[in-house]
């Protein structure tokens, strides 16, 4: 988009040299241009046409049509039997002020008639439309240069003035082009969020950020990391907007689906959305980062009033029946941070995990809790404590939540199943997330998933499913008092403390039985978490096998490993750990202690070999066919490059010291079919029990496919 731009001032500078251009008509068709590059990505395409056919007195300058209408207007059809459906452009020379020609009765005729007006002098856009009262408003506005003699000195270097604000200006004219489509799809809101996110991103780019210092010392004391230099002003500065973002769309969905109140009928209103918000730390952070103060001082107000209105415009029936159905609350985040941030994703290792694999796992580990552990109810007894220590927007969790569900039904459900079901989300199901935006996410699911088991969470109590926003990855034996004395002294009304310590409590006290979850592959150094990395250290020495090479041991995943093997082996003493991860550590050369320990320390062990690699097999089974990443998905057709597996470790009570270790290898694009066959009893790909032999790796079977998924 931002080349879009650099065209634009290209053509401009073009006309303008000539000298012998008019102020406004001449300089219509880069403007033309511009709109037209950026409508051709949509679907449907949005055309810009200029010096319509028929057009007379009182028609505007600049229509916005999708590519059927303009077909009907090519076959003669007039603009007034044609209206452009995405609304109309009033254009003048650079000179005039577009606040003046707002007030002028031509653009209100325009208004009524077409619904919505962009009113620009090619550097000063600003759009008219109507509020909810159907009242005549300036809305959303954007300048690109005080006066015209910046805007011609800053467009000589089209390519430095693109960089500059190519982005900000392509955002505010593809949200123009979409802004009068019916909001009914998930998808479509969430890429909304994110152009305005991103807008809002620029901003905070510009300035300091020295009204939050004392909230970004209170985060990094809360959850041991360090926003430093360069990319950590750039990781807080993208968790300051999400969490405002993602603070905002979850108080919405809150208000919204608050079935008989009548704030559900009521407009949203940002400033007042933190007290739909249950969680004290959200509340806080929220709170936080839109005070009075903090927005005005930072600029921001303007961007969280075109972002309320863009929510107010959504048609909640539509939209939350695709919301439920098309699990959106998963999707949701994924696409919003790829829109957002493409690059601080892939660093953060932000991808969602497709309900065929969650499912999988999850009954895969209420059945071994049965079979294995004796646990008669599985996930559903009382005493089995879950935890999902990277818990991102809660997907795991809901899962269980589901299966636990199901379980009561078949024991004969009864009116005591609902609160059942609540104390454990409450009590039971623990979530740890170190992000605050997806943090907020998984609260958001987790309320969803009870309101629709007929299980809600009360509004105006304390009620909370517990999810913690905290680093996983320490405080599992250590004191919390200098942390508690920081953040006190940072005056954050003790909300993150308490949210930490709350962790700390579950990390030191409760009896956890299971660890599942989707751990992140790589981690992001420059946050700078330090108590965490001696977590691989006890993989770094062999007893009896050769010792490990190179640098695997460093990849985040294996501190997680060591985390849950640490919870379930040295202080629960028996248990569940089932992970997707990275599979290299299942035959890599920096991985023999690490294998070797767990044959020492677990009883059973199944590998479900996903493989998917692009570097080891380049996504190609052994036939040569497609052999795609478990994480393609629609929305995510690459998936990730490195191969991986589920590995599911059981620790029995009366440790007897072998390991039995089980493998299997799945290959092609039934792989999720695959697995979701196996739990229904329809098993095509059978394990194989194999001899323990760590230096080696865990010996593989034959990498051979079933015939039945050829």
């Amino acid at each position: 988009m931002r080349q879009a731009v650099e065209t634009y001032f290209r053509e401009m500078n073009m006309v303008h040299g000539t000298g012998s251009g008019t102020g406004e008509t001449s300089f219509y068709p880069p403007l033309v241009n511009l709109l037209n590059a950026l409508g051709a990505s949509l679907r449907p395409r949005v055309d810009a046409i200029s010096q319509l056919r028929n057009t007379g007195s009182g028609l505007p300058d600049i229509g916005l049509f999708t590519h059927e209408q303009r077909s009907a207007l090519e076959e003669g059809d007039a603009i007034i039997s044609v209206p452009p459906s995405r609304g109309v452009l009033e254009v003048k020379p650079l000179r005039d002020d577009v606040v003046a020609i707002v007030r002028t009765e031509q653009v209100t005729r325009y208004v009524e008639r077409y619904g919505q007006v962009l009113v620009t002098n090619y550097r000063d856009f600003l759009m008219v439309d109507r509020d909810s009262s159907d009242e005549i408003r300036l809305s959303e506005r954007l300048a690109i240069a005080p006066d015209e003699r910046a805007f011609w000195r800053e467009a000589r270097d089209p390519h430095g003035y693109a960089n500059e604000v190519g982005d900000q200006l392509a955002e505010f004219l593809h949200r123009l082009l979409v802004r009068q489509v019916s909001l009914t799809k998930p998808e479509d809101v969430a890429l909304l969020l994110a152009s305005y996110a991103r807008d809002m991103r620029v901003r905070l780019e510009r300035q300091k950020l020295d009204d939050l210092a004392a909230l970004r010392e209170a985060l990094e004391s809360s959850l041991g990391i360090s926003f430093r230099g360069e990319d950590g002003d750039h990781f807080f500065r993208s968790t300051v907007v999400q969490t405002l973002f993602y603070g905002m769309f979850s108080a919405w969905v809150l208000q919204k689906r608050d079935i008989g109140r009548r704030a559900a009928d009521q407009p949203f209103d940002w400033r007042t959305a933190g007290y739909n918000l249950r969680v004290p730390a959200i509340q806080t952070l929220f709170h936080e980062f839109t005070g009075p103060g903090a927005v005005r001082q930072l600029g921001l107000t303007d961007v969280l009033d075109w972002t309320g209105e863009m929510l107010n415009r959504i048609d909640a029936g539509p939209f939350f029946a695709r919301f439920a159905e098309d699990h959106a609350v998963q999707y949701f985040y994924e696409p919003f941070l790829e829109a957002f941030d493409p690059e601080l994703r892939k660093q953060l290792g932000v991808w969602y995990t497709p309900h065929e694999i969650v499912t999988y796992m999850v009954e895969r580990v209420d059945t071994v809790l049965r079979e294995e552990l004796g646990v008669a109810r599985g996930l559903a007894d009382d005493n089995v404590y879950v935890l999902d220590p990277c818990t991102g927007t809660g997907s795991y969790l809901v899962g269980v939540l589901k299966r636990i569900h199901q379980t009561l039904r078949d024991e004969g459900a009864d009116a005591l199943t609902a609160n059942d079901l609540k104390e454990a989300v409450k009590h039971r199901l623990f979530g740890f997330e170190l992000l605050p935006a997806p943090f907020v996410v998984a609260h958001l699911q987790l309320g969803l998933a009870l309101q629709e088991l007929g299980a809600p969470l009360q509004s105006g109590t304390n009620e909370r499913p517990a999810i913690y926003l905290t680093n996983a990855l320490t405080g599992w034996d250590l004191s919390q008092a200098n942390t508690t004395a920081q953040l006190r002294a940072h005056n954050l009304l003790g909300d993150l403390e308490r949210e930490r310590n709350a962790a700390g409590e579950i990390k030191r006290d409760r009896p956890i039985l299971v660890v599942i979850g989707n751990p992140p592959y790589n981690g992001y150094a420059k946050i700078g978490i330090d108590e965490e990395r001696d977590l691989s250290d006890a993989y770094r020495s062999a007893k009896r096998t050769r010792q490990p090479q190179g640098q695997g041991l460093n990849d985040l995943y294996v501190r997680f490993f060591r985390m849950a093997e640490r919870r379930i082996v040295e202080q629960t003493g028996r248990g569940v750990v089932c992970y997707i991860s990275n599979y290299s550590w299942l035959d890599g050369l920096s991985f023999p202690a690490m294998r070797e320990r767990y044959l020492d320390v677990f009883d059973r062990i199944w590998i479900d070999n996903l493989n998917g690699d692009r570097y080891k097999t380049g996504k190609v089974t052994p036939e040569g066919r497609p052999d795609p990443s478990m994480f393609s998905t629609g929305q995510n057709r690459e998936g990730i490059q490195v191969g991986t597996a589920i590995s599911l470790l059981v620790r029995r009570e009366a440790h007897d010291g072998t390991a039995t270790v089980n493998y299997r290898s799945l290959w092609g694009t039934t792989k999720p079919q695959q697995l979701l066959d196996s739990v229904a009893g329809v098993e095509t790909t059978p394990y194989e029990t194999v001899e323990p032999a760590p230096a080696l790796g865990f010996p593989f079977a034959p990498m051979q496919q079933s015939a039945d998924y050829l």
